[in-house]
């Protein structure tokens, strides 16, 4: 098995069943849509213009060049190359995202596996060179003989990402749109990670990570961003697409967001976002946002005094939000009047006929709506919270703050 550097392979030469040399390599070409990694094709630049050689037939390859099976009649036209992942214009010197390392890093150069199969040398991507070996080799491609470039090189340590951990950043959906190669693996990355890498991205770049993702994930990488850059990637965005992630948003945070938008942009997006998202969000945009209304989310769990540690164990398997961020079950009177909590370890360690006000504690911490940001924070402090309910002038309850809240919150005024 040998391996060859994609800089290598641009301007070898080609030579034909006849054994002729009739051109050099302009392009190596994958076709992602059939396999992400299997070099499909390549392009040779000839005296009669650029054509089409198959990997296929390759049946050669030494120092001097490519052998093809195929006579130079049968090497095709371009014609565009649609459906195909050319490696230097697509790749080299692009932005990827390592999944594996959770960060942007450039593409130096790419290291491609030569190995027989059948009658012919199958190839293969296998790394991109994000190291310093990888620009020494391209600077210097054509200054050096190949064999000295060759030592040279290796007197630079690797850094290589394998082919299977890289994401390539689109920043043109509407040229490659048949070129996408997968992000589940950025999706799979948590949220914070999400926003790190996006970060360090160009705007355009932002935004063709963010399009890539499901709406869930995206809404979620998205509140980690800066205020700033939230409104910058929603913005770009179409209204119908920019609704369906900040449907998926918190309330509280959707709100915040869209508090940042222009009223045409921030009426546009609610239009198009499902009535009862809607309805939540519109609310909580009529309220101050340096105020506890203004920073509550308005989901959370809640049940009556009445109710059983098995009623609040059915509660919590029929949740639809993030179950993760749950950390007490609030209860309310008929009225919807604040009437205690209960954090959930205590339910958790309960029988389940168990009355929940036999477990709630004498009285509960909260705040009024009106509460502004610091008396908020200095409650968080004080009492140690998880969560805050925030109640109205008649001790309703209407929304909780949660300690991310506060944590945003402070990194706020930290800024």
């Amino acid at each position: 098995m040998a391996v060859v550097a994609l800089s290598e392979l641009l301007g070898t030469a080609v030579y034909s069943s006849t054994g002729s040399r009739c051109g050099r390599v302009h392009e190596v070409a994958i076709t992602p849509g059939e396999d992400r990694a299997r070099i499909t094709s390549f392009v040779v630049k000839t005296k009669a213009g650029e054509r089409i050689v198959t990997a296929s037939s390759i049946v050669a390859a030494d120092p001097y060049g490519l052998h093809t099976t195929l006579p130079q009649s049968q090497w095709t036209s371009l014609n565009g190359g649609e459906g195909l992942l050319l490696l230097e214009r697509d790749l080299l010197d692009q932005q990827i995202i390592d999944v594996h390392g959770r960060k942007v890093v450039r593409v130096n150069d790419a290291d491609i596996v030569l190995e027989p199969e059948n009658s012919h040398i199958g190839l293969k991507v296998t790394a991109v060179d994000v190291g310093t070996r990888g620009i020494v080799r391209r600077l210097l491609k054509g200054l050096v003989p190949a064999e000295l470039l060759r030592r040279i090189t290796q007197k630079f340590g690797s850094k290589v990402i394998p082919w299977e951990f890289v994401d390539l950043i689109e920043t043109d959906p509407a040229r490659r749109v048949k070129l996408r190669i997968s992000h589940d693996r950025l999706a799979k990355l948590h949220p914070a990670d999400i926003a790190d890498i996006i970060e360090e991205l160009a705007p355009a770049e932002r935004e063709a990570v963010i399009e890539t993702l499901d709406e869930g994930v995206a809404a979620e990488a998205l509140e980690e961003l800066d205020p700033k850059m939230q409104v910058s990637i929603v913005s770009s965005m179409d209204s119908e697409k920019a609704a369906d992630i900040v449907e998926e948003m918190d309330p509280d945070a959707a709100a915040d967001l869209l508090g940042d938008l222009s009223p045409e942009q921030s009426q546009e997006i609610l239009e198009e976002m499902d009535p009862a998202e809607r309805e939540e969000v519109s609310e909580l945009l009529q309220h101050e946002e340096n105020t506890a209304a203004g920073r509550m989310n308005t989901e959370y769990l809640a049940l009556s005094p009445r109710a059983t540690v098995a009623d609040a164990g059915q509660m919590l398997r029929t949740y639809e939000g993030d179950i993760s961020s749950v950390s007490t079950i609030f209860l309310v009177s008929d009225d919807w009047k604040l009437a205690g909590a209960i954090p959930l370890s205590r339910i958790v360690a309960a029988q389940p006929s168990t009355p929940l006000s036999e477990l709630a504690g004498e009285g509960v911490i909260f705040c009024t709506s009106e509460c502004n940001e610091k008396e908020v924070a200095s409650l968080f402090d004080k009492y140690n919270l998880l969560t805050l309910p925030v109640v109205d002038s008649e001790g309703r309850l209407t929304g909780i703050i949660t300690a991310d809240d506060v944590i945003s919150l402070l990194r706020k005024y930290a800024e």
